[in-house]
């Protein structure tokens, strides 16, 4: 599961930098930079909320809008936190629990840390689709991002 976690999060790194070009060439930027933006701050609120830097509600799940100059530099920051974790861990470590309050009625809950990875990267597919349709609005085609193109081999006859 470790690998198959890390290899996950490049495809997904690989991709929204990928995205990331696109959004650079669009004359209406603004609703891009917002998603793409969320993504970085739901990974880095996840991420808070395992290494418990700062309280929880100092994190928004829609927090700063990034400048184009910007998102680059802050996503990698992002996705590098969760390399080195998802690097770090060992198998049973990946079962084990994320706990938190909930901030909309203090709940507590939890979550593995297999699960909330695989949450943050379709999460991510999820967003890129909505930036895709945004990217097409314009008149640009969008990235081919799917995950499949990632795997294709070419098979002799």
């Amino acid at each position: 599961m470790k690998q198959y976690l890390l290899d996950f999060f490049k495809y997904n790194d690989v991709s929204n930098i990928t995205l990331l070009a696109s959004i650079k060439k669009l004359p209406e930027k603004e609703e891009s930079l917002k998603l793409f933006s969320h993504l970085i701050t739901t990974q880095n609120k996840w991420f808070n909320r395992i290494s418990k830097e700062v309280e929880d509600n100092h994190h928004e799940w829609f927090g700063t809008v990034f400048t184009m100059d910007q998102l680059e530099v802050e996503w990698s920051k992002s996705i590098n936190k969760w390399l080195v974790i998802i690097e770090n861990a060992t198998e049973p470590e990946l079962e084990e629990f994320v706990r938190f309050k909930r901030q909309t009625d203090g709940k507590e809950m939890g979550i593995s840390l297999k699960d909330l990875s695989l949450q943050l990267n379709y999460h991510s597919i999820h967003h890129r689709a909505q930036i895709n349709t945004l990217i097409s609005k314009q008149g640009i085609k969008p990235p081919a991002t799917d995950y499949i193109f990632t795997k294709l081999v070419e098979m002799p006859l």
